[in-house]
């Protein structure tokens, strides 16, 4: 591989357990700090020495063409490939098969890693002892994620989501390749609802050559459920070395993320790990904790939001509360007990005045929640809530 290899990341997806925050947006628009999940992705590869990029987009895809155009202002360039239908990750990366040479990188656009991944996997496919390599991770609850079995350093085999595991290693999501990944991916079988997976033909290559495991013990981030979009946040912004806050009367904790434009009352508190994007407005004698906020949003005065992700263009009136504590949620028929969520406002949705909603609370877009109502569970888009 030489030294500038072209990275392809696979941007397409839906995101569906992350609804509402995904009925608009592609899941790597989502945003964490001051940029988007996908941007962080491009940011550690062009530092891993990748200056030329594909990316696959389907769904949602005018939000990520619109926001990155050519890569130009990344000092990149980037071409887009079209997954028309969302049909696997093994068929979002052969849509890109036109436009890619005879060996390349591939990264998912929804985790955030370091770029240290991204240069051992390039390196290892240069070495020359094989065309083909996967980095793999640690993670102590495998079972969500693609388990990987190992021969020492390659790899035998990865079983997506078993119900158990006998091993804490998982696919990264950081792979180099040669064509011959194409040809593997044309044996492959679609799956349940008609995906094509990567890691199918992964396994059908690893049948005919050596696949190498890369190991990697770095940063490995990932938003799969809403409250993953809070620990993210909080993980990059303590990390951050940068503080970003607008001249307030108000106070900003170490760790908080103040867009230019947004706007913070007298005597408000923006507790550590919250991130408030463009045009926000919160008004005096509030309290956000932990929170993040989508750009246009108005929090009223004296409110408190405490664990929550607030949509775009979402209102929040005077002296309401969303307050953090032990939820049960059920996302994509699965339950998660103990959660630790305040919960989501979805974009366009208006809460009125000492409105209260109890921790876990999803709203969906466009959601009307009348003054003093208090509301729980998950609520329809376009549902008007009045207090009875």
């Amino acid at each position: 591989m030489h030294s500038d290899p072209i990275g392809v990341i696979l941007a397409a997806g839906e995101g569906r357990r992350l609804e509402p925050l995904t009925n608009r947006r592609p899941k790597p628009m989502l945003p964490v700090g001051d940029k988007p999940l996908l941007e962080h992705v491009l940011t550690a590869a062009k530092e891993a020495g990748i200056s030329e990029f594909v990316f696959v987009v389907g769904y949602e895809r005018d939000r990520i063409q619109t926001h990155f155009g050519d890569g130009n202002q990344w000092n990149v360039s980037i071409q887009y490939a079209i997954q028309d239908k969302q049909l696997g990750t093994a068929h979002a990366l052969e849509a890109a098969s036109d436009l890619v040479d005879d060996r390349f990188v591939v990264l998912n656009g929804d985790r955030i890693i370091e770029p240290s991944i991204v240069s051992k996997v390039c390196e290892t496919v240069t070495a020359g002892a094989t065309t083909a390599a996967v980095a793999v991770t640690r993670l102590p609850d495998a079972t969500s994620y693609g388990v990987v079995g190992l021969d020492g350093d390659r790899v035998t085999e990865i079983i997506e989501k078993p119900t158990e595991s006998t091993s804490d290693i998982i696919n990264a999501g950081v792979y180099a390749f040669d064509r011959s990944i194409f040809d593997a991916i044309d044996r492959i079988d679609s799956g349940v609802g008609g995906e094509y997976k990567l890691t199918d033909a992964i396994n059908a290559l690893a049948d005919e050559q050596s696949v190498a495991a890369v190991r990697y013990d770095g940063w490995w981030l990932d938003v799969s459920y809403p409250w993953d979009l809070l620990s993210v946040t909080g993980r990059v912004l303590d990390r951050s070395t940068e503080t970003t806050a607008p001249e307030t009367n108000g106070y900003v904790a170490r760790g908080a993320h103040i867009a230019d434009s947004a706007s913070i009352g007298q005597n408000t508190v923006v507790g550590r790990g919250s991130s408030i994007g463009q045009n926000v407005r919160i008004g005096p004698n509030a309290t956000v904790e932990r929170s993040v906020v989508f750009p246009d949003t108005t929090i009223g005065a004296g409110a408190v939001v405490k664990d929550c992700i607030v949509g775009a263009n979402a209102s929040i009136g005077a002296n309401s509360t969303v307050p953090s504590g032990e939820a049960t949620m059920i996302i994509d028929g699965e339950l998660h007990e103990g959660v630790r969520f305040g919960g989501v406002v979805g974009d366009n949705a208006t809460v009125g005045g000492a409105a209260v909603l109890a921790a876990g609370t999803v709203l969906g877009d466009g959601v009307s929640v009348g003054p003093g109502a208090s509301v729980s569970g998950t609520v329809e888009d376009g549902v008007e809530i009045r207090r009875s």
